[in-house]
């Protein structure tokens, strides 16, 4: 009898998730995680007394309930809505696109006015099937939004012009004809009170981990002490890249302190031109609201940057190609059995953290159905 059912490789919400429910369904679970803390990239940080998240802006959303009901048992959740702003060319416009932008971009006092304006934009476009991005966002939104809140972000951020972009990126741009700057429209919002990492530690506690530990350079060995190993990074860096990379945009983080109570009047402020080298900055004491102001802020610039390996992977580039190569490792995995590929990396498609919640409890109800 092998020591343990489950080796769990990856300490992010996929991987906690599974362990924390196959634990609790009396199953021997071993975590390995590749870097030398917990939390994948939801890990947060304390600086100057600051919940810093160390990846980017984590905002919890949810419409399933039950999902939502599931992390709670792990945290309280504060009451953070995301209102990001746009920046162009010192510019500031409210996201999503709502009527507060379409005052700020062309002096309109009414909804009426709004789609009236967007109709004659768009109209131009709307006579043929969108072939690339460019041509599906002046078909939604029409050329001023596109030129300045859209076309220098996303060339920025994917490292590619909009007209080389498949469509499919942001076929559903949201509208909203009312002055609502939630950026989100699920009814569950916030973040974690104590941090990502501290809550993932819940969800692990009383389940073996071992940090800094390379599954890859050591896999036959972890894969002998367990019936199952559940994977839950990149699936072609997994086979040994034996068909080929699949293709991702890595990211480049700088975070600074700076001696002073508030650097910028909100949590998010994306740099829609092409200029600014950086798609966004985060100030995160705004992500803790109540909270008493400290008289140091932390920011974080956010760069995109080409992917290759050693970087960090973060979001897949689902084109047609990249999606064929990657039904190619699936027909690879599914010659193995005993192995399960989960999370963002392991199914190689950019997922909100709800759905990989969602995703790790299906998994885990599957497994335990299959005992039965």
């Amino acid at each position: 009898m092998k020591k343990y059912d489950y080796l769990i490789v990856g300490a992010g919400l996929y991987g906690a998730t599974f362990a924390e429910r196959m634990t609790a369904a009396g199953k021997r679970c071993l975590v390995v995680e590749r870097r030398h803390f917990i939390g994948g990239n939801c890990h947060s940080h304390k600086l100057e007394g600051i919940e810093v998240h160390s990846y980017g802006p984590h905002i919890f959303h949810t419409a399933n309930g039950a999902v939502w009901d599931y992390v709670r048992r792990f945290a309280d959740f504060n009451d953070f809505i995301l209102s990001p702003l746009a920046n162009f060319h010192g510019e500031l416009y409210n996201l999503p696109f709502n009527m507060h932008t379409f005052v700020q971009i062309w002096g309109v006092a009414t909804p009426e006015e709004a789609k009236a304006k967007m109709d004659i934009q768009t109209a131009p476009y709307r006579k043929k099937e969108p072939e690339n991005l460019e041509e599906m966002a002046l078909s939604l939104v029409g050329g001023d939004i596109y030129e300045k809140l859209i076309k220098g972000y996303t060339e920025k951020q994917w490292g590619r012009p909009c007209r080389e972009l498949p469509p499919f990126i942001i076929r559903r741009l949201p509208l909203r004809f009312t002055f609502d700057n939630n950026y989100f429209n699920d009814p569950h919002q916030g973040i974690p009170v104590g941090g990502y990492t501290r809550m993932i530690g819940r969800m692990l506690s009383g389940i073996e981990i071992r940090l800094g530990v390379d599954y890859l350079e050591d896999k036959e060995c972890l894969d002998a002490l367990a019936e199952k190993t559940v994977y839950t990074g990149a699936i072609d860096e997994y086979f040994g890249y034996r068909l080929g990379h699949l293709a991702y945009r890595s990211l480049e983080f700088k975070t600074e302190v700076l001696d002073m109570e508030q650097y910028q009047e909100a949590a998010i402020i994306n740099y829609t031109d092409h200029f600014t080298p950086y798609t966004r900055c985060i100030e995160h004491k705004h992500f803790e609201p109540g909270k008493a102001a400290a008289k140091r802020t932390v920011i974080t610039h956010e760069y995109p940057q080409a992917w290759e390996p050693g970087r960090e992977a973060y979001y897949p580039v689902n084109d047609e190609e990249n999606n064929a190569l990657y039904a190619t490792y699936g027909e690879l995995a599914k010659a193995c059995p005993w192995l399960i590929f989960g999370g963002r990396l392991g199914s190689y498609r950019y997922m909100d953290m709800d759905k990989v919640v969602a995703a790790a409890l299906g998994r885990a109800e599957v497994e335990l159905a299959g005992d039965k």
